[in-house]
């Protein structure tokens, strides 16, 4: 009896054991649950969170139709206006094609209007993601509808929309830039006062520097594309066959083997093609850097920033990176340690270590530029193949690298002669290639006469 009271205390302590161990067991599964949720919390967080940076700005069809739906909405409900907006939201002229790109908000879709392809595009996704005109809020009722206590007039337009232009494009007050003829026109014909849908959908489209650019440049060149209509913040511009990075001939040569003119005689083969497309890049270069009231700079050149049209002529297709010279002085002059921090893209400065501040003058040029990201692949040996060899060819491919190794900014002059040299040499290689193509038909005729003569 003793003996087994004695081993009730030793029970008890064991069961205290059990319990004492069963409690950290727990307490562990506890602890272990606790970090398994934590750890799966973590991932899953991280994981939207990767999801809402990679894909929340994917480009998909049905939400680019969805975009274009809450448009026609707005249109539909007085909000906003534009050209484009009866055939796209009444009348079906526009049909929608695919969605090109998503960059940054910015929206930019593939579309056909009246059978013409376009292009659509809008910085932003949302009309209402724009700044309003401030004029507006100060109107009590809706603009021309006497509700209002003061009607802007076409002048007031004119005059507002001019200091956007001028305020987006970085130019100064006293420069001597008004609207687009095309603007102009319109305004003069105009007689009643803008609807406020009117007012609203200008200043949003004037706060998006692209198509304030290539608004202003429609009547003065032929190397942007052309802006053909608007839809509340969306406007369309014509569809280009633009370039790619992937292929060394950077432009489709498919799509433009027949030039405008019928017949055999204008058929463009591939060699005469390329050298045609470099003369109308030297014709670009010479055009924005003498022929405006400031140089133009292109801070973002690449085959798909550019196109060529059926006459082969250069277009620059996308200029959200096109700055005149004043407000290329404004962004490069920054404070710096060294050289590398005054790039700015395609477009670079020195820096001055006395004063730790980049130079506002650019150092480097849009052709030097386009001479080594474009014309030095076009005209390479590997491209070239046994043509490479030919003198004409040698001697284009070291005028190229000069391009290449000139910096236009500070050589200007000899960026000239460069530039001339270059032009020269295409011309040569065109006439080259137009001469053996006629002594080979002439080849070819007399050999069928031959032929024919034997038998």
């Amino acid at each position: 009896m003793l003996w087994t009271v004695r081993s009730v205390p030793g029970l008890g302590r064991g069961g205290t054991v059990l319990r004492w161990l069963r409690g950290r067991v727990c307490r562990r599964g506890v602890l272990i649950f606790a970090l398994l949720w934590l750890v799966s919390w973590l991932s899953l967080s991280g994981l939207l969170f990767v999801h809402r940076s990679m894909f929340s700005d994917l480009c998909t069809d049905h939400k680019s139709r969805r975009i274009l739906q809450r448009v026609c909405e707005e249109y539909q409900q007085g909000v906003l206006t534009g050209d484009l907006c009866e055939d796209l939201c009444v009348g079906g002229h526009v049909e929608y094609k695919r969605c090109l790109y998503y960059e940054n908000g910015k929206k930019v879709m593939a579309a056909s209007w009246r059978g013409m392809p376009v292009v659509l595009k809008s910085k932003l996704e949302n009309f209402s993601s724009y700044e309003a005109l401030a004029l507006l809020e100060y109107q009590d009722g809706p603009v021309g509808t006497g509700g209002g206590e003061e009607e802007l007039s076409p002048l007031d337009v004119v005059f507002y929309a001019t200091l956007e232009i001028k305020n987006s494009l970085g130019l100064e007050a006293e420069t001597n830039l008004t609207l687009p003829r095309f603007w102009s026109q319109r305004l003069k014909e105009r007689e009643q006062p803008y609807t406020r849908a009117e007012l609203a959908s200008l200043w949003a489209l004037l706060q998006q520097e692209e198509y304030t650019f290539l608004r202003v440049m429609q009547d003065l060149t032929d190397h942007v594309a052309k802006v053909l209509g608007s839809c509340g913040h969306f406007y369309a511009v014509e569809y280009l066959a633009a370039g790619h990075a992937w292929d060394q001939n950077i432009f489709s040569m498919d799509e433009l083997s027949q030039s405008p003119q019928e017949g055999p005689e204008r058929t463009l083969m591939e060699v005469d093609m390329v050298p045609r497309v470099a003369l109308s890049f030297l014709d670009m270069v010479a055009h924005f850097e003498n022929d405006f009231s400031h140089h133009l700079h292109l801070c973002d050149i690449k085959p798909e920033n550019f196109a060529i049209r059926k006459d082969l002529t250069v277009a620059a297709i996308d200029v959200d990176m096109a700055f005149f010279e004043p407000k290329m002085q404004d962004i490069l002059e920054q404070n710096c340690t060294n050289d590398n921090d005054c790039n700015f893209f395609d477009c670079i400065s020195k820096c001055d270590m006395k004063r730790n501040k980049c130079g506002s003058k650019r150092k480097n040029s849009n052709l030097q530029v386009i001479c080594e990201k474009i014309f030095r692949s076009w005209f390479s040996p590997t491209l070239l193949g046994d043509k490479a060899e030919r003198p004409l060819q040698v001697e284009l491919q070291q005028a190229v690298q000069d391009c290449v190794e000139t910096e236009g900014g500070e050589e200007v002059e000899r960026a000239r002669i460069i530039r001339l040299k270059l032009r020269r040499l295409l011309m040569q290689l065109i006439q080259e290639e137009l001469t053996n193509q006629q002594s080979q038909k002439q080849a070819r005729e007399t050999h069928h006469v031959h032929t024919a003569l034997n038998f």
